[in-house]
């Protein structure tokens, strides 16, 4: 798997994201951090460096909005497949690639 991101380009992006939404709904940084229950300081750090505790970004993204998108956006993939039995049963039932000659 090739990934065209980097982790400290996705903290980043996340920071811009977030103060964008904070300057979108008219905070400051003290009035974000005030609402959020997040202190000061670590809010400042994470919009410049995207550094933050998993449970602060939560708490950030519950006052921004974000919070019920990023929740569905990291759900699990449905498997191809549910049991072990529907993997055998595929194996039984080879998918014909041509038709049958007459």
């Amino acid at each position: 798997m090739i990934l065209l991101i980097t982790v400290s380009k996705a903290q980043k992006k996340l920071a811009e994201n977030i103060r964008e939404r904070r300057l979108r709904l008219g905070l400051t940084q003290e009035g974000l951090a005030d609402r959020s229950g997040v202190a000061l300081p670590t809010l400042r750090k994470f919009e410049q460096k995207g550094m933050i505790s998993l449970e602060s970004f939560l708490k950030l993204l519950l006052i921004v909005g974000g919070l019920e998108e990023i929740v569905e956006a990291i759900k699990p993939l449905k498997p191809a497949f549910s049991s072990i039995d529907e993997v055998l049963k595929k194996d039984e039932h080879p998918i014909r690639k041509r038709g049958r000659r007459k």
